[in-house]
């Protein structure tokens, strides 16, 4: 049987953070599928379009370096269905911290009852990473701060011209 992870997040920008849990996953599974919420309540500072690209950009070379299977989907429905869909048996989750935890469970503990046949896996993020929240980076890029210890250079760079 194939372990197939579901990673499900805004990625508004994709982080240091982000790039983590996704090493971390690749070690305990065949194939992840990174999958990108589109949710029309709210308003990202990128468009799918660019998370999409960013993401194939940053992501790219974990697949090649990891040997794994990485698929970058986009979705606007309940994650469990879209898990279903891409043919996940694992929610993959991150966490840095106890809050994470208060909230991750909750979300963990009503997809299960949703959608009993997957499974909710936390990582715990490394030490380097744990303070990095996208909101945050956002708001340090918005303000003209420098975010290059916090994302991908190339994600740094984006966010430079947003903000410009």
């Amino acid at each position: 049987m194939t372990r197939t992870a579901f990673y499900a997040g805004s990625f508004d920008p994709v982080t240091n953070g982000h790039l983590d849990v996704l090493r971390g996953g690749c070690r305990l599974v065949d194939r992840v599928v990174i999958a990108v919420g589109a949710h029309p309540g709210k308003a990202p500072l990128f468009s799918v379009e660019e998370r999409v690209k960013m993401l194939n950009e940053v992501f790219g070379p974990v697949a090649a370096e990891t040997g794994r299977a990485i698929e970058i989907v986009t979705f606007d429905d309940l994650t469990v269905n879209a898990a279903r869909r891409h043919g996940a048996n694992i929610l993959l989750r991150g966490l840095r911290d106890g809050n994470d935890l208060d909230y991750e469970m909750q979300i963990a503990g009503m997809n299960a009852q949703m959608a009993p046949d997957l499974q909710t896996v936390f990582l715990p993020a490394s030490a380097a990473v744990r303070p990095i929240s996208a909101t945050l980076v956002r708001q340090i890029a918005g303000m003209g701060g420098d975010v290059s210890a916090f994302v991908p250079a190339s994600v740094a760079g984006r966010l430079a011209a947003k903000f410009k």
